[in-house]
């Protein structure tokens, strides 16, 4: 469950960020995966929630965004979402693919008072 780990490391971003900004209150934060990052949203949050337990981000509202898989063919050039688990060209079927977008995880925002 690498959610928990993650969920910490990113409890401290915000809190060191809410404090280098002079923040009484976290009131969103915006969070984005990719979906190789392969986080379960649900286990996220909670884990989220448990590290800014007694913090200012304690009632922070937990906005996720999962930035679908695209790999680019090295062969044609085509550019493609994988479904399916399907990690081929969907042009020339070669699997000779690099990821894109789909890797990514990153804090958008962090909204407070």
């Amino acid at each position: 469950m690498h959610e928990i780990r993650i969920a910490e490391d990113l409890a401290d971003i915000v809190l060191e960020t809410a404090d280098m900004e002079g923040l009484c209150r976290v009131t969103s934060v915006n969070i984005s995966f990719g979906q190789m990052v392969q986080i379960v949203p649900d286990i996220f949050e909670f884990a989220f929630r448990e590290a800014v337990r007694n913090t200012l981000a304690k009632d922070a509202k937990v906005n996720i965004e999962i930035i679908p898989v695209i790999m680019v063919c090295k062969d044609c050039g085509c550019e493609f979402n994988v479904s399916d688990n399907l990690f081929a060209c969907h042009n020339c079927k070669s699997t000779d693919i690099e990821i894109v977008h789909g890797k990514e995880l990153f804090i958008r925002s962090i909204e407070g008072e």
